[in-house]
């Protein structure tokens, strides 16, 4: 659904409007298009370790326009603070207001990201204090960026290099078009393990991919981005979903394949299916999901039950049978689709907020059983999407939810999609076990 006062206050008329009654201005997101350059203008790396050192030199592979230091009223399309060393709060100054310094020349839609390391990791308090802070003043300064700029962080557990795949494959992700709606979040990297791929632009080239809950919606998204990027799909929806599915299928290519995602046997009906027909499996994307609102005062067995089976049960399940096959052992990736709701509550879905966190429970359990075989499993928490169903929400209802973020309006079933291919991807190897919030940076809720 079209967000007309977006559209409204990005026209001369509408943006003198806004400002002059304090209205919100949204800015247009740049959003990824195939074959469009990673970023356009110059990248600046603010840090002295050695660290910021080779993370910069790989940049200049890149061929980006990489700076050490910024040029006065230069404007920049991304600020990348490298703070892998921090030992003490004290070292945050430095660093920290060199970028400071920057911030109004990034472009519309320009990028701040950091690299640090988890707190939980570190070997004393003050090492602890000075890591943590990192991610409150992220968090923080993510909320002070405007005209569609993003700020996001890659944390590197111990003995990451800044310069391994999968953290080049997260700062380019967090540099790309394709993260227009990722803002205030980080993306943990805890091995070493992962490649960036050949081609940038088909980075799922080879990979046969499975997407539940495909007909319609974010599920036909999440199959025309894997597509786009290279995969052979398998799409997944309910019998009575037939005419669309196969409509979905027809132009991504695929096969489909009509099924009750509740049923006992079907994990194995999946993988047979993609063994049958393409002779392997490499990314299961459990998208298929309801909802049946009530308050808990009025919820009633029946609706309880049929969120808590499709959303979460059915997943458990099919991810059984996945572990079991030994089809499913070469680098496998496995991606789930939760939502903020799971994660901050929302009045009147108890039941379906119990699925989504159920979800990343799962995911974040299941993380370990797959890296034996080289796979990962991330969840995909999206916030207000603007899709059929946030469609039928009341107006003025509607219109306080797309504000209620860093970047004022809803996001797009493009960019849920942009981020699951990611953590799809190679590129994202050696990210397991995380919840990657798609929400614009949510301003309530944790």
């Amino acid at each position: 659904m079209a967000d007309t006062y977006t559209q409204m206050v990005n026209s001369n008329l509408g943006r003198s409007v806004a400002r002059k009654l304090g209205l919100p201005q949204p800015a247009v997101l740049r959003r990824y298009k195939s074959g469009q350059p990673l970023v356009t203008g110059p990248v600046v790396v603010v840090g002295d370790t050695p660290g910021a050192d080779k993370l910069a030199a790989e940049l200049l592979s890149w061929d980006l326009d990489v700076r050490r230091h910024a040029v006065p009223a230069e404007k920049l399309a991304a600020i990348i603070l490298v703070l892998d060393e921090l030992e003490h709060p004290a070292e945050l100054e430095r660093p920290v207001l060199a970028a400071a310094g920057s911030l109004r020349d990034l472009q519309p839609c320009g990028r701040l990201i950091t690299l640090s390391r988890p707190a939980a990791e570190a070997s004393s308090p003050h090492a602890a204090a000075a890591r943590q802070g990192v991610d409150g003043f992220l968090r923080s300064l993510a909320k002070e960026l405007r005209a569609g700029a993003t700020g996001n962080g890659v944390l590197l557990g111990n003995g990451t290099a800044t310069t391994s795949p999968s953290v080049l494959g997260a700062v380019r992700f967090f540099l790309s078009a394709r993260s227009a709606f990722v803002d205030g979040q980080f993306l943990s990297v805890s091995t070493e393990d992962g490649a960036l791929p050949p081609d940038p632009d088909r980075p799922l080239a080879g990979k046969v991919a499975v997407v539940t809950g495909a007909a319609r919606g974010i599920g036909a998204e999440i199959a025309r981005t894997l597509h786009r990027d290279g995969a052979t799909l398998v799409l997944v929806d309910i019998p009575a979903a037939g005419d669309q599915l196969a409509s979905v299928a027809n132009e991504v290519r695929g096969t489909a394949l009509q099924l009750d995602i509740t049923g006992a046997d079907a994990g194995q009906r999946i993988i047979d299916h993609a063994v049958q027909r393409h002779g392997r499996l490499d990314i299961v994307v459990h998208n298929a999901g309801v909802t049946r609102d009530k308050l808990m005062a009025n919820m009633d067995q029946a609706r309880w039950n049929l969120v808590i089976n499709i959303n979460i049960a059915a997943q458990l399940r099919i991810n059984e049978a996945l572990l079991a096959s030994e089809y499913f052992r070469s680098t496998p990736r496995i991606v789930s689709v939760a939502s903020t709701s799971g994660i901050a509550g929302n009045r009147g879905q108890t039941n379906y907020a119990a699925s989504k966190g159920g979800v990343m429970g799962m995911v974040r359990a299941t993380a370990p059983l797959l890296a034996t075989a080289g796979g990962t499993i991330n969840a995909v928490a999206p916030g207000f999407i603007e899709t059929d169903m946030t469609a039928r929400i009341p107006f003025a209802v509607r219109e306080v939810a797309r504000r209620l973020n860093s970047l004022q309006q809803g996001g797009m079933p493009s960019d849920v999609a942009e981020t699951i291919a990611f953590l799809a991807s190679d590129a994202a190897g050696g990210i397991n076990g995380q919840v990657l919030r798609v929400c614009g940076q949510n301003l309530v809720g944790a």
